[in-house]
């Protein structure tokens, strides 16, 4: 079973290179639209009918999420075979760092050549707060290393539900506190940590810069928040409009939110939707990125001008034909040149 898997994701990965007029032919029906007239990469068009198990639209929300994550990351295991190996100079090694939870994994990429005083980036994944981990991020971190130049720090935070809000931020606390203590050991910049993170690992970013201000700690350098969740009031426009058939769905949403938070927190609470942050005088700069195709694009496009209306020099990129997920998804022509794109806006504020 396992070599049929190997073949059949070996052949999409051929299939992909074909011009995109074919593959929106494969995939059965015109290019999809949205509302503002984005048209659908052929390729995410493509691949939106080949995702299997990795899908999480197909996912059995009635199923544990112990369960669902031992589902993922078989099938994970499988695609991952197939990678392309870490960019060339790029290594990594894994560090046990000290939590309120107990120990927590965090695994450095380096590259050869950077000096003893690298700037720092800590990486915190998407997957809802309840699934994914720094194994599934592995290509992508690796190649956020090479191309800003920086050690990269993925961190397998706690997940919900077995542990709420707020543990995941506990442990980004507890993380950045360990790297400015250890600067000189682990050869980086104490004055240049920066934080990122896609979809919930994009929310626990902004969220732990408003609260290590409001607690008066040093700041991240600066912030990149790649499709991140910013409202978990779910009312943005995108929400609606995209809300299945694009990977991500407004259901799986709900689902996550349901995880992720306990019976009586308050969901317009900044350190929760910091897009109902009053005040983000002085926060670090940032780098925004959203997808077209995305349920999330229009809040993470309000935060990234809610950012630039307390006057946080401020990147935006919309990715007008992708979707979610898309910084994992190598595979279709375009998606590094696009990483390359926004990691040069960060290069200028990190």
């Amino acid at each position: 079973m396992a070599n049929e898997i190997m073949i059949y994701v070996y052949l999409i990965r051929l299939l992909l290179n074909l011009p995109g007029v074919f593959l929106i032919w494969l995939s059965g029906s015109r290019q999809k639209t949205t509302k503002g007239n984005r048209k659908l990469d052929p390729g995410f068009q493509f691949l939106l009918n080949h995702m299997g198990e990795v899908d999480p639209s197909k996912i059995d929300l009635s199923m544990s999420s112990s369960d669902i994550r031992k589902i993922i990351s078989n099938a994970q295991d499988d695609i991952k075979s197939l990678e392309k190996p870490l960019a060339k100079g790029v290594s990594y090694k894994d560090h046990q760092v000290k939590g309120e939870g107990g120990s927590i994994r965090v695994r450095e990429y380096s590259l050869k050549g950077l000096s003893n005083n690298a700037p720092a980036l800590i990486y915190f994944h998407g997957g809802g707060w309840v699934l994914m981990n720094i194994e599934s991020h592995h290509a992508f971190t690796g190649f956020l290393s090479k191309t800003l130049e920086t050690k990269v720090f993925s961190v397998d935070y706690r997940l919900a539900p077995e542990n709420p809000y707020p543990a995941a931020l506990n442990d980004f606390d507890a993380v950045f506190d360990w790297l400015e203590l250890n600067h000189a050991e682990l050869g980086i910049d104490p004055r240049r940590i920066s934080v990122g993170g896609d979809s919930a690992g994009g929310n626990l970013s902004a969220c732990i810069s408003i609260r290590r201000q409001a607690e008066s700690k040093n700041l991240p350098k600066a912030q990149l928040l790649i499709y991140p969740v910013t409202d978990l009031t779910f009312s943005s426009g995108s929400i609606e409009e995209l809300a299945e058939g694009f990977f991500l769905t407004k259901e799986v949403m709900y689902w996550f939110r349901d995880k992720y938070l306990e019976a009586g927190e308050s969901i317009k609470d900044p350190l929760i939707s910091p897009l109902f942050a009053k005040d983000l005088s002085h926060q670090p700069p940032a780098v925004v990125v959203t997808a077209g195709f995305d349920v999330l694009r229009d809040e993470g496009e309000a935060y990234a001008k809610l950012l630039k209306s307390f006057d946080v020099e401020t990147y935006y990129h919309e990715y007008q034909g992708y979707i979610h997920g898309f910084v994992n998804m190598e595979m279709v022509k375009g998606v590094n040149d696009s990483i390359i794109k926004f990691c040069n806006d960060f290069k200028k504020i990190n």
